[in-house]
């Protein structure tokens, strides 16, 4: 199924922030200039928005589906989604898990030849569930390095969203390393870092 990956990467996470909840969630996250908090509702604001352009039964393929979203802070990430700070770090986590959620179901419910509009070229359900993993396994190694902790996703995981969204990043490489390299935040030897960098979630 589809959903497997975008479930797997939200259960990797619910399980890595359930034990560091008695660490500083507000520090900044690693290379970023949002807290982990921030960041954290980052991944599930997006986890919302692929859920949201698969939704509709004629996407479009030219514009986002017009749902509001705002800075709750200049310089912080635009959201739609976000957690009510009374609810503390564990209803953060439960706000991820549900924008998750709702990712894998949608993209496992619509048709599979559904496409729908994202900035980087319009994608189909397989594409934006390897966008929310992406989203998801990526954004952790910036909050457990704002937090001081490990983040190692397992490698077939990595590998899958590799060849769905970057098919011509190396593939004799470390998946981990080399997802790390495609989106600007790691090196592989004998490439050069990528200090700009998009997915290809067209259709394929």
């Amino acid at each position: 199924m589809i959903s497997h990956g975008v479930t797997r990467a939200c259960d990797l996470t619910r399980e890595a922030l359930t034990g560091a909840l008695d660490l500083d969630w507000q520090k900044p996250a690693a290379g970023l200039e949002w807290t982990c908090w921030e960041t954290i509702e980052h991944m599930a604001d997006c986890l919302f928005a692929y859920t949201a352009q698969l939704a509709p039964a004629t996407p479009s393929t030219t514009t986002y589906v017009p749902i509001g979203w705002r800075h709750l802070r200049e310089g912080g990430p635009g959201l739609t989604i976000f957690a009510e700070r009374p609810a503390g770090q564990s209803g953060l986590i439960q706000t991820l898990e549900v924008c998750g959620a709702m990712l894998a179901v949608t993209a496992d419910a619509v048709p599979a030849d559904r496409v729908s509009f994202h900035p980087y070229g319009p994608s189909d359900p397989s594409g934006f569930a390897a966008m929310g993993v992406v989203e998801v396994l990526v954004h952790m190694r910036d909050v457990t390095g704002g937090l001081g902790l490990p983040w190692s996703p397992p490698a077939d995981l990595c590998a899958a969203a590799l060849a769905r969204l970057f098919p011509t990043a190396p593939t004799t490489t470390d998946p981990w390393a080399t997802l790390l390299w495609a989106t600007g935040r790691g090196t592989l030897p004998g490439l050069p870092a990528r200090t700009t960098w998009k997915w290809d979630g067209t259709p394929h």
